[in-house]
């Protein structure tokens, strides 16, 4: 049985607009496998190597967003009739469409 070795590729933004981006085969000039990274467009500023190549860096990573802030849950509580013809109320979170019955 053959073994077979795989090898994850990944892109980060690099901050050099001198050179030639770093990417990964498919991989475009401002993308990242990395889903927090955010990325702005700059004036490059080619050097021999980007001119060899025949492409440079024009993209710069920003710093990482700030995580939104947690708040509290958005629910909603009314009441609903069961099958047998009791009553019970229900809560249901808005964001996630969870319902339960409480108590």
């Amino acid at each position: 049985m053959a073994v077979s070795k795989e090898t994850e590729a990944k892109t980060t933004l690099d901050s050099d607009v001198t050179k030639p981006s770093v990417t990964a085969p498919g991989d475009g000039p401002a993308d990242t496998t990395d889903p927090t990274e955010r990325a702005t467009s700059v004036t490059p500023q080619p050097g021999d190597e980007a001119f060899a190549v025949g492409t440079v860096n024009a993209v710069k990573p920003l710093p990482k967003a700030k995580a939104p802030a947690k708040g509290k849950e958005r629910t909603e509580t009314y009441e609903a009739v069961k099958p047998d013809g009791s009553t019970v109320k229900i809560e249901r979170n808005i964001e996630t469409g969870e319902s339960k019955i409480v108590e």
